[in-house]
């Protein structure tokens, strides 16, 4: 079996819930646990910091991996989904996991993984963590892969919990208020453990609360100790941000450079701000200079795509992974403030997506090409231009993500932005 018919494996034999949605959703640890007992639980090999939230979680695990590669951990990150190569998921400092790895951990495990019956989110966790343990990390930041309490990467015992913020998506699997959500997120505080909450949310800050108090963590909500003042656009050009850090109401830093454009990094940048100063409780040693240096390496040193990336300037053509209605909320935000004379919008979403919100939320006046991004799960591109067309939004379907990206390119003024979103799985088939 060759890397190419180990992927094809991975793919076509697994059930993967961002392919084929529901049922590949296992609500329980056991396939997990069972499979890294088979592994000799390499998780306990490696330290780890946990990351969960609606939105945002990303962002931040790649901005710590960076972080700690700077102060020279040998850092493994877990992330998901990738948008171009599976090997994006599983890195150790910054590089992808090796494809003979990936082509051996699956041939030497196979027939154990068809008693198991893992799903492909369940195999992938195994073999990042059996990666990182061989690879010698010496601390890997785990990012969820939906929800908390029954994630996959939930059977770690981490240095330190981190919940970004709470959000409605996934509602099938994680309740339909944000109270619901939260207590599933919550589930990754662990006893004795310390946990981070970027965002102070009202409906939720209760049930963090409770989680931390029932499990005698100490809980640290980032946005009440940081903020950031001056947050602007910087060089040239002027895809990056500049921002002056306040903690605590006392200067921190001047100036700290993000090569992350978007408006709600600032939230991500200050939860990650709360993740250093609680490692650094544990002696982890993150100065301000380490600090800085790696969020402003940040895609260098992790690879990070998909937020608020221009690939385009002439017309301007921005794309984002934002595809929940908080995520949307903050991408539309950014929309508004960004000089163009008409909004050019190239959006597909999967077919489980909760559309009524997120099409109520959508601009009137921008000019929509409708598409259904090449997986299983993502919804006709026909039936999303009918309830969009119900919604009151005008515009017209494409077979395909690369054609409406191409018609919007077409029509488009040299003043004119395009914009593509919608879905992740919309934005890997153009980054």
């Amino acid at each position: 079996m060759n890397y190419s018919q180990t992927l094809d494996y991975l793919y076509s034999q697994l059930p993967m819930y961002h392919r084929v949605g529901v049922q590949a959703y296992k609500a329980n640890l056991d396939n997990t646990i069972e499979l890294c007992e088979l592994l000799n639980n390499p998780q306990n090999s490696f330290r780890s910091i946990h990351v969960t939230g609606t939105n945002g979680k990303g962002s931040v695990s790649h901005m710590l991996a960076s972080i700690l590669q700077t102060a020279g951990f040998r850092t493994g990150l877990y992330t998901s989904p990738h948008l171009k190569d599976f090997r994006e998921r599983i890195r150790v400092n910054g590089k992808m996991i090796h494809k003979g790895f990936v082509t051996s951990f699956v041939r030497k495990y196979r027939e154990q993984f068809e008693s198991i019956q893992p799903s492909f989110f369940e195999l992938t966790v195994g073999m990042a963590f059996d990666y990182f343990r061989e690879q010698q990390a010496e601390i890997a930041i785990v990012e969820v892969g939906l929800g908390g309490r029954l994630d996959s990467t939930n059977i770690i015992t981490p240095l330190l919990s981190v919940i970004t913020n709470v959000s409605f998506d996934h509602m099938q699997f994680l309740g339909d208020t944000l109270e619901k959500i939260a207590i599933e997120k919550a589930g990754i505080i662990k006893p004795g453990v310390p946990v981070v909450i970027g965002e102070t949310q009202k409906a939720t800050v209760p049930v963090f609360e409770q989680m931390a108090e029932l499990c005698k963590s100490e809980i640290l909500f980032a946005d009440q100790h940081y903020r950031a003042d001056n947050y602007n656009l910087a060089g040239k050009p002027g895809n990056r941000r500049s921002m002056d850090i306040v903690c605590d109401g006392e200067p921190f830093m001047t100036q700290l450079i993000s090569p992350l454009a978007g408006l709600y990094q600032r939230k991500n940048i200050l939860t990650v701000l709360g993740v250093c100063r609680q490692l650094n409780k544990q002696d982890f040693g993150l100065s301000p200079a380490i600090i800085r240096n790696g969020i402003k390496d940040v895609i260098k040193n992790t690879g990070l795509a998909g937020r608020w990336q221009i690939l385009r300037r002439n017309p301007l053509t921005i794309c984002d992974t934002g595809h929940n209605e908080g995520g949307l909320q903050e991408v539309l935000a950014q929309i508004a403030t960004t000089p163009h004379d008409q909004l050019h919008f190239v959006f597909g979403v999967v077919n489980d997506k909760h559309l009524p919100p997120i099409l109520n939320m959508l601009p009137r006046n921008a000019r929509y090409y409708f598409c259904k991004p090449d997986i299983p799960r993502g919804m006709e591109a026909t039936d999303l231009q009918q309830a969009a067309l119900a919604s009151g939004l005008k515009g017209f379907s494409y077979p395909s993500v690369k054609e409406a990206f191409d018609a919007a390119q077409l029509e488009a003024g040299k003043n004119d932005l395009v914009f593509i979103g919608g879905s992740t799985f919309v934005v890997a088939e153009v980054v």
